[in-house]
């Protein structure tokens, strides 16, 4: 009897980019729309549907356990940002909360057989670059432009300030896209195991993955995003404390 082809498991590995699902030019650039981008999209519209859902028709008094999840959310960045910052910060929160929920929900779409918006460095570096520009700015703040410049004397100074952003978008990027390269090498030799004894079907690819993909997917993804806006806490916080 043959055997289906989506039952067959992983009979290759090819590691590639994201695909690209349609591109266009302008003034002779090339622009690329890939499922990247169309994930990301998509996941922004399900988070603003989200909080939209979990906000509507607030009382003063919490009646719909909605509300009471909306609040407790909201409670819990202030908090994480009180702890990290110190007070007078909260106007961070909006930023920090959207950043950890897309970075969260960007990795966790791999469960559903999408491509994670993690893996893809462009994410990560974008965030990284918002991050850096916020950061720099509060640098400006607490020490003027004068002191800002001044502090870039020291060459050490200026290979710090362009490593912030590369560090930050690198780490992510590479915890993520190394665990999805190590998911599809274990499958592909699971799928080889199988086929060296015989069976038609892999059935070694059954259960073992799964174990690895709360690792990768669930406890690396939730922990690089906590990583990731820790350290952007961090870094604006103490630009600040130099004043």
């Amino acid at each position: 009897m043959k055997v289906p082809e989506c039952l067959k498991g992983v009979t290759g590995v090819d590691i590639q980019g994201p695909g690209v699902a349609y591109s266009f030019d302008v003034f002779g650039i090339t622009i690329n729309i890939t499922e990247t981008v169309i994930i990301s999209a998509v996941i922004v519209i399900a988070l603003t549907a989200l909080v939209l859902f979990l906000t509507h028709d607030m009382k003063k008094n919490p009646e719909k356990k909605r509300q009471v999840i909306a609040e407790w959310a909201v409670q819990t960045v202030d908090n994480l940002i009180d702890n990290t910052m110190g007070k007078g910060y909260e106007r961070m929160a909006p930023y920090i909360a959207a950043l950890f929920a897309s970075s969260i929900f960007g990795s966790l779409v791999s469960l559903i057989g999408l491509r994670s918006t993690t893996a893809d460095y462009s994410t990560t570096l974008t965030w990284a670059l918002m991050s850096f520009v916020m950061i720099e700015y509060a640098k400006i703040k607490a020490d003027g432009i004068g002191g800002y410049l001044k502090s870039f004397i020291n060459p050490l100074n200026l290979i710090s300030e362009v490593s912030t952003p590369v560090s930050m978008s690198f780490r992510h990027f590479g915890n993520v896209a190394g665990g999805m390269i190590i998911s599809t090498l274990l499958y592909f030799a699971l799928t080889g195991l199988s086929t060296a004894i015989g069976l038609a079907v892999p059935i070694f690819t059954i259960g073992i993955p799964a174990v690895l993909s709360l690792y990768f997917d669930l406890f690396s993804g939730f922990m690089q995003a906590f990583i990731f806006i820790n350290l952007t806490m961090i870094y604006i916080s103490t630009a600040k404390s130099e004043d």
